[in-house]
């Protein structure tokens, strides 16, 4: 186990934690939360063995094996795949005896490198982190790219997938979802549910850290808070504190007001029975959240959206690229006053395409795209952010789009998104991911717009500060379209989906849940389809004595056919996998349609309606099941396919 017994950690004169402790028990889920610059990073650095305690005492087995995911990633030569199996150091060591073994020609060192070798998992090693790289979006014809060809969001990624590949007994995640899209958070918590370790992460994506985490540190105070469950329950337990503190009751009592005041105007404009109900579950749980976010530094909220035409934008067959090479074609969409939309799709499909053609940041390759008279864009994107002027500060910024306005106006507006005193006067250039993601929000919201776009938002932004934008997204009165990987954002504050696949964009009939279910099916197809089109491969032979000939095909017949004579135990395994998974989704369906009758919410229908949720809660644990299950056949069965590709090359 991990034990912080009475430390004093400073960075600077001021202590981050002082007389802090924590006790952390082997095989913990453990998510670290607190606000910016309270230590966070600094801990990890501390379970990394970068640096000491102040004062106190730090225990961690001296045999445990740390890994973690690095921040940054220079351009490097080696390819993608050798990248990602550099992170486990054994595997390296191993093959590196191997290769010195057999140059000596030692016939007892060799076996003894091999059997090394063996236990490192060597021969499957190139398949496992294949998967890593596969579930963490990369095509396969990716892996052999040299790493410094990668952007920097996709050498985040191969920084997850390196610590991921490395044989851990704890493993440190510094902000692991920011740069993934909705399908990769996906995976990645499928895979982190699996892992077998300690595990203590840093994250700002509530959901994330309620399927993955089963207990929460809060960091506060320069103490370290231990909260047994998950980041909701953590949220109840701290909020029935803070509720016995009268000082913040009435700030709490406007906030839950302002929610109710929303659900009841969603609920009234809920026409998709099965989503409405999805949707207005969330809403009602952020009644029991806003009070464990009484005391956050953030307010803001946007002004009346000015009144505009409908619809406010309308697509006529349009089609969408690059260079004249088409994303998306025949696209027939409207947006209306009050509409909100999440965007869902694979990563590539072409949501921020479509996106950039709302903002008009990209003309059309065909069609038009007609906007209303009065149509005014608020459009936040990441590369925002490195157009921020380094050397103007936040006040400047807000100048710069209204010269006469009042400075202390324009003060006061800032300190709703956390720049107060000095830092709204400072220079940007030293501000954090967070803190620029912050000013190009407030700049956003500064400009009244009557449609907002929105590309992943939440990114750099930590858990107060979503907390933030999604009050202030509740009460705008205009239109929203949002991508984002944040399940909870897109729950509480959009009211249709449409789906972003196969060069198309159409509605999606469902929420998150069905969204999810979508993806397994569309992989699962995929991967049969893929299949379903190659086979061991057969090279052919290589040329022998006529004396030999017929005897050396026979041979390489037969091991073809040993190849996919093993291959049929790991693919049975994988049909298996998959008619099960297809009838829990089937049931799950037939279930949720039963939950759509308006009569269960009917006070006679309780009993039923109770009934049918457990139920429902049931079937979901059996489908987490049944599809960890599939994605450790596919594993297993890709792995054992490059064993068999191996053997009938040899």
């Amino acid at each position: 186990m991990i034990q912080l017994n009475n430390i004093t950690l400073r960075r600077g004169p001021d202590p981050l934690l002082e007389g802090a402790r924590l006790t952390v028990h082997a095989g913990s889920k453990v998510g670290l939360v607190g606000a910016n610059g309270t230590g966070k990073s600094t801990l990890f650095a501390l379970l990394r063995g970068e640096m000491g305690v102040d004062e106190g005492d730090v225990s961690l087995p001296a045999d445990w094996r740390v890994a973690w995911m690095a921040q940054e990633t220079p351009a490097r030569p080696e390819s993608a795949i050798d990248f990602v199996l550099d992170g486990d150091t054994a595997l390296r060591r191993a093959e590196a005896e191997v290769a010195a073994a057999e140059a000596s020609g030692a016939g007892e060192r060799i076996a003894h490198a091999h059997v090394e070798l063996e236990n490192a998992g060597g021969y499957d090693a190139r398949a496992r982190a294949g998967v890593l790289l596969h579930g963490l979006g990369f095509a396969p014809t990716q892996h052999d790219r040299p790493v410094g060809e990668f952007s920097g969001g996709w050498r985040v990624r191969l920084n997850l997938a390196r610590a991921l590949m490395a044989p851990s007994d704890l493993l440190l995640l510094d902000e692991p979802t920011n740069h993934l899209d909705l399908e990769t958070v996906l995976w990645l918590e499928q895979w982190l549910q699996a892992y077998q370790g300690t595990l203590i992460l840093i994250a700002h994506d509530r959901d994330f850290l309620d399927h993955v985490a089963e207990e929460i540190v809060h960091i506060e105070h320069r103490r370290l808070n231990r909260y047994s469950g998950n980041y909701t329950a953590f949220e109840r337990q701290r909020s029935e504190r803070l509720a016995q503190q009268q000082a913040l009751h009435e700030r709490q009592q406007r906030e839950i007001a302002h929610m109710e005041a929303f659900i009841s105007r969603f609920r009234a404009k809920a026409t998709k029975a099965r989503a409405a109900q999805s949707r207005i579950k969330a809403l009602e749980r952020m009644e029991r959240v806003a009070p464990a976010h009484v005391d956050s530094p953030f307010t803001f909220e946007f002004p009346p959206a000015p009144r505009a035409g409908n619809p406010l934008l309308n697509l006529d067959d349009v089609g969408l690229g690059y260079r004249q090479r088409p994303v998306l074609a025949g696209l027939r969409l409207g947006l209306a006053p009050g509409d909100r939309v999440g965007l869902l799709g694979r990563n590539g499909a072409g949501k921020s395409t479509l996106i950039q053609a709302l903002s008009g940041d990209l003309a059309p390759l065909a069609g038009q795209i007609r906007r209303a008279r009065q149509l005014k864009v608020g459009y936040f994107a990441q590369h925002q952010l490195e157009q921020l002027d380094a050397k103007a500060s936040p006040v400047v910024h807000l100048q710069r789009l209204s010269p006469d306005a009042e400075p202390q106006r324009l003060r006061d507006f800032l300190g709703g998104f956390g720049f107060n005193g000095d830092q709204a006067l400072a220079p940007v250039a030293p501000f954090s991911g967070g803190e620029k993601a912050r000013l190009v929000l407030a700049m956003l919201v500064w400009q009244a717009p009557n449609l907002l776009l929105l590309d992943e938002p939440t990114n750099h932004l930590d858990l107060e500060m979503r907390h933030a934008l999604n009050l202030a997204l509740q009460g705008f009165e205009g239109a929203v379209v949002v991508v984002s990987h944040d399940r909870y954002l897109l729950e509480s504050t959009v009211a249709d989906y449409w789906l972003v696949a196969d060069g198309q964009v159409t509605p999606f009939d469902g929420d998150l849940d069905d969204y999810r279910r979508w993806l397994a099916r569309d992989e699962r197809q995929k991967r049969r389809q893929a299949r379903a089109g190659s086979s061991v491969e057969t090279p052919p032979p290589a040329p022998a004595a006529a004396g030999r000939g017929r005897q050396a095909r026979r041979a390489q017949r037969q091991a073809v056919a040993d190849a996919k004579a093993a291959l049929r135990p790991a693919r049975r395994r994988v049909d298996q996998a998959v008619e099960a998974l297809e009838r829990l989704d089937q049931a799950l369906a037939d279930l949720e349609g039963q939950l759509a009758d308006p009569a269960l919410y009917q006070d006679e229908g309780n009993d039923r309606l109770q009934a049918l949720l457990k139920e429902q809660g049931q079937l979901r644990q059996a489908r987490d099941a049944a599809e960890a299950e599939w994605m450790a056949a596919e594993a297993s069965l890709e792995a054992a396919e490059s064993e068999a590709a191996g053997q009938a090359r040899a």
